[in-house]
């Protein structure tokens, strides 16, 4: 369900917790005071459905909302028959675990665009996302799938694509990642530019596209082709400070998860600079 409010939480356990495991890091998130924190099956879903239940049990404990990021290597716009499969079942086995630690939305990396034209890439990763949106609803997973904005040129996931994929299928929204979209051009940094893409996400998916967002930030070191990786906010050129305040301004509802290599003291500080912001 949406969140009344702005949650503000990590991707990956906390730096600062003690052990590795997600249960220790759910518990960490809520002694630290933020809200939500994003399970990262990146390498691979290599939790077991009772270590999912344990994850449950403790996000419902400690009031801790989940989401998922699915693995890394997969390519909805694969010329190989098997690669194309295995892609969507690594997508699948996130939804079907996450959602078994009540996590509703699954980020995902849709794919590159290779050798094939936009508009050809395009229709691969809809057909492959509108196949696999079915089966989770047939086998009542109730699962969001998240397409992120990229920030490789090469990569497909610009912010029209992720919105008209959104658009276009049922329990698809966008992941809208703030430093791949100013790496990807070198631009989307400013207060205008926030509110601009603020404004094409109500415009694609109404007014409830703003009240349920999930949202990556971290700062990013970036080139001639995009993201090289990612800084913490204070190394970075990212205008975090009027990113927050668009996010106010729009009454944005949803989730923020940080990903730059301080997690934890990134949330906290952007947190409060979001509770700072006076809007009239």
């Amino acid at each position: 369900m949406p969140s009344k409010h702005l949650l503000f939480g990590t991707g990956g356990i906390p730096r600062s917790t003690k052990g590795t495991s997600s249960v220790s890091g759910i518990k960490r998130i809520r002694e630290l005071g933020l809200d939500c924190m994003e399970l990262e099956f990146v390498q691979g879903v290599r939790m077991s459905e009772k270590g999912a239940k344990n994850v449950l049990e403790t996000a419902k404990k400690e009031e801790v909302a989940l989401s998922v990021h699915a693995p890394y290597y997969i390519n909805l716009n694969s010329y190989e028959e098997d690669k194309l499969k295995a892609s969507i079942e690594r997508i699948y086995q996130a939804a079907r675990i996450g959602s078994l630690c009540g996590a509703e939305s699954v980020v995902l990396h849709a794919g590159f665009y290779q050798k094939s034209s936009k508009k050809h890439t395009f229709e691969n990763v809809s057909k492959a996302l509108s196949e696999l949106a079915g089966q989770l609803r047939n086998e009542g997973i109730p699962a969001i799938l998240r397409p992120e904005t990229m920030g490789k040129r090469t990569q497909f996931g610009t912010l029209e694509e992720v919105l008209a994929l959104s658009a276009e299928i049922e329990r698809v929204l966008p992941c809208l990642d703030f430093c791949h979209l100013h790496a990807r051009e070198g631009k989307e940094n400013s207060y205008s530019e926030f509110t601009e893409i603020l404004s094409m996400v109500e415009e694609s998916l109404g007014k409830e596209g703003l009240l349920n967002m999930h949202m990556h930030i971290a700062g990013v070191e970036y080139g001639m082709n995009g993201e090289k990786r990612h800084l913490n906010l204070k190394e970075s050129d990212l205008n975090y400070p009027e990113l927050m305040k668009a996010l106010k301004e729009f009454k944005i509802r949803g989730r923020v998860i940080l990903e730059s290599p301080v997690l934890e003291e990134d949330a906290l500080m952007l947190r409060e600079i979001y509770g700072s912001v006076e809007v009239l």
